[in-house]
């Protein structure tokens, strides 16, 4: 079986609190991206996971991908397989690609060995792995709450909207994303500021990550005036970064920018 598995935007994204588990609370919108890795598995005498593409640092057997089987393996009798991933969706970028990989991941075992889980059922699953891993079980646009594994649906509908994204090879961890941002209630109602036209987005739906990171990481800002510069309606960066994109309704495709040969760019349409 082959999958696909999407990588993800955030349209806002807010950290609103700290938990008691230690997480942080944030409110933010959920956007499939058709920037995808590919995810192989067929049934195989013994077990084995094979990479290819973007070296995925650390131990194979840590793999979100391989989890997602030992923990549906724990639950069902899985045979053996043999799993292999192309990475192509960049690590570090806040675009959600391992989240995606686990999530596919889920789905393809559940199909391939026809374990009739619910979806609700395969997001619960999902949740163990990592905080956004269950908005890739739906894989559509939501409303995220609390560790950003809580929806709501939103009517938003951006399909054909044409995205460019710029990732400038910055590796952002987690932890020091999270370090430099003081969690603080929302400046504006998100899901009333993406029901207005999307010109008026600049003004209104912000990334509490963007404006603690572009301080240290100038190119952050860089490539964010850039993306207006070139006509994007709507330009920000995506989760805790650092992959910067941008929105431009109306076009076939987005423009060709000089940067575009410095930097890993995916570009089409939503």
């Amino acid at each position: 079986m082959l999958v696909f598995p999407n990588a993800k935007l955030n349209l806002g994204l807010y950290v609103t609190g700290q938990r008691p588990d230690g997480f942080r609370n944030l409110e933010s919108v959920f956007v499939p991206l058709p920037w995808c890795d590919a995810l192989e598995m067929l049934p195989a005498a013994e077990n084995q996971l094979t990479l290819t593409g973007i070296p995925i640092p650390g131990d194979p057997a840590t793999n979100l991908c391989w989890r997602a089987y030992e923990l549906l393996k724990a639950d069902f009798n899985l045979p053996p397989i043999h799993m292999h991933l192309h990475k192509v969706v960049p690590i570090g970028a806040g675009l959600g690609g391992g989240s995606a990989d686990a999530a596919f991941a889920l789905r393809a075992l559940n199909e391939l060995f026809d374990l009739q889980l619910a979806m609700e059922t395969l997001e619960n699953y999902a949740r163990r792995l990592g905080s956004d891993c269950a908005f890739f079980i739906k894989n559509k646009p939501v409303l995220a709450h609390e560790k950003g594994d809580v929806f709501q649906p939103i009517d938003l509908n951006l399909t054909g909207t044409a995205c460019k994204v710029i990732y400038p090879g910055l590796h952002i961890g987690t932890a020091e994303a999270y370090a430099r941002v003081v969690p603080r209630p929302p400046r504006h109602n998100l899901r009333q500021s993406l029901a207005q036209p999307m010109e008026t987005w600049r003004e209104t739906v912000s990334n509490d990550f963007e404006e603690a990171l572009s301080s240290v990481y100038s190119v952050l800002a860089e490539l964010k005036q850039a993306l207006y510069a070139a006509g994007a309606a709507y330009a920000s960066l995506s989760g805790s970064g650092s992959a910067v994109y941008g929105l431009f309704p109306g076009r076939e495709l987005p423009p060709t920018m000089p940067l575009d040969g410095k930097y890993l760019v995916w570009d089409g349409l939503l």
